[in-house]
């Protein structure tokens, strides 16, 4: 497991037996019911949820803290966090202009909602897009699309915005290069362990 995902759709139910489950909500759409099987172990979800009038299938908050201490865990120092907010919505279609909307209305969120401090690491505001299919200037765009700003040089962190569309009707995928969760939508596939991902991108930066 790696990059925030379980990799196997069966977790929710294999792991009923060792401790609680949590409030997982079910959605009417298959696709999404099982994507979210793989999201729910490391991702607070929430279903039709509104963001400033926008409306999204799924979000999923991941947040992840790192804390040091000194002899005792009351003297702690050098506290950093990272969040991930996951937005995926379904449509008929999707243009080059509706993702840039979608980046933009990331900016929006990051002046919002992250309080840069020392303590801030990062935060990630991924958009996850399902199509019947894939456009060929669609695929260009995120292919090549990277949008990551620094906050008083890197001082107080950085965020960054990553796109994901998928088709999986078509079993078709196409994620920006940091958009690790895009593995989670891959049903078609089995996921494989990555060497580079959002959670072990922070554990290497805490070493």
């Amino acid at each position: 497991m790696d990059g925030g995902i379980e990799s196997h759709d069966s977790a929710r139910r294999d792991d009923s037996e060792t401790r609680e489950e949590p409030d997982v909500p079910d959605w009417d759409d298959e696709y999404v019911d099982r994507v979210s099987d793989r999201l729910f172990v490391n991702y607070d979800l929430k279903k039709s949820h509104s963001v400033h009038g926008q409306q999204f299938t799924l979000y999923g908050q991941l947040l992840m803290e790192n804390r040091k201490h000194f002899f005792h865990e009351s003297l702690n120092y050098a506290n950093h966090a990272s969040v991930e907010h996951l937005f995926v919505r379904r449509t008929d279609s999707v243009r080059v202009s509706d993702l840039e909307a979608l980046g933009e209305f990331g900016h929006e969120l990051a002046d919002e909602w992250i309080e840069a401090d020392e303590e801030h690491f990062g935060t990630d505001f991924t958009f996850v897009v399902i199509v019947p299919e894939i456009p060929d200037d669609v695929r260009e765009f995120v292919s090549g699309f990277r949008d990551r700003t620094l906050l008083k040089y890197g001082y107080y962190g950085r965020y960054e915005i990553n796109l994901v569309v998928v088709a999986p009707d078509r079993e078709d995928i196409v994620a920006s290069t940091n958009a690790d969760v895009s593995q989670a939508f891959v049903l078609w596939q089995r996921i494989e362990p990555q060497k580079s991902g959002l959670l072990s991108r922070v554990v290497r930066r805490f070493k």
